[in-house]
């Protein structure tokens, strides 16, 4: 289940992929508001720009291009962290307060508590957490400081068409199944802060049908690597008491003396 989570008061966005017209003026929002750079990109014989999420891209659309014969027509995505009710990069972080849910509901990040282990990178079912030249976290946040505010995170108020609208999360739910829309995210991980109102099947936008979060990474974090640290310790302290109770080990002066005789 998901950490604490007051279902009745928690804040989320809901995503009308009918309604984005891939203008990506949340795209441009988001960097203005959070202050980050532009990239240099490359054009590899599409549209989208950029190809991918980045440590300072926290949200960017994603063009879904399809053909049939001699017309070809897109679908767009917004991609981001999608906040899980249930999540896995908080759940598998090992420094209190690099990664952590606020009173909305929503998951921030801290990047001075971050000490870069990357495990939220494998245990993110999404794919979304980034690091960049200062090797810590960094993601969408729903505008944290904005939000804190009063305010509504600056994608969803740049938005011209009403694809994303932020809110009370059970409320915007209600409202999307009152107009018959698809939902993914409504109970996937104690349910997704970010909801998606879709018209096609969510493998089409590139999103696992079931998500969930690795077991290997559990595995691994609570698993392995303590019985390895154990292990090496274990091992040390051996030594150690053989060191005491035995010694350290001798030559005998009589036997060497035997084989140097030996060689004569």
């Amino acid at each position: 289940m998901g950490e604490n989570l007051n279902q009745a008061t928690r804040k989320g966005f809901l995503v009308d992929s009918s309604r984005c017209i891939g203008c990506r003026a949340c795209q441009v929002a988001c960097k203005q508001w959070n202050k980050l750079p532009a990239e240099k990109t490359v054009n590899k014989g599409n549209i989208e720009n950029p190809r991918d999420l980045t440590p300072v891209l926290y949200n960017r659309i994603k063009f879904i291009e399809s053909v049939d014969g001699d017309k070809v027509s897109w679908k767009f995505f917004s991609e981001r962290c999608l906040h899980c009710g249930e999540a896995g990069c908080i759940k598998v972080c090992p420094s209190p307060g690099a990664l952590y849910r606020n009173s909305d509901g929503v998951v921030v990040f801290n990047k001075e508590k971050c000490i870069s282990c990357k495990y939220c990178v494998s245990a993110c079912p999404f794919n979304v957490p980034r690091y960049g030249e200062d090797d810590k976290v960094a993601k969408c946040d729903l505008c944290h400081s904005r939000i804190t505010g009063g305010m509504v995170p600056a994608c969803a108020k740049t938005c011209p068409t009403g694809c994303l609208t932020y809110g009370n999360r059970s409320a915007l739910i209600a409202k999307a199944k009152a107009a018959k829309k698809t939902l993914y995210g409504e109970t996937d991980l104690s349910g997704l802060g970010i909801v998606y109102a879709m018209d096609g099947s969510p493998e089409q936008f590139g999103l696992p049908a079931t998500p969930s979060i690795p077991l290997s990474i559990f595995l691994w974090k609570d698993v392995i690597k303590p019985l390895g640290i154990l292990g090496f310790w274990g091992s040390i302290g051996a030594m150690l008491l053989h060191y005491v109770t035995i010694g350290p080990k001798r030559i005998d002066d009589d036997d060497s003396d035997e084989k140097g005789v030996g060689h004569e």
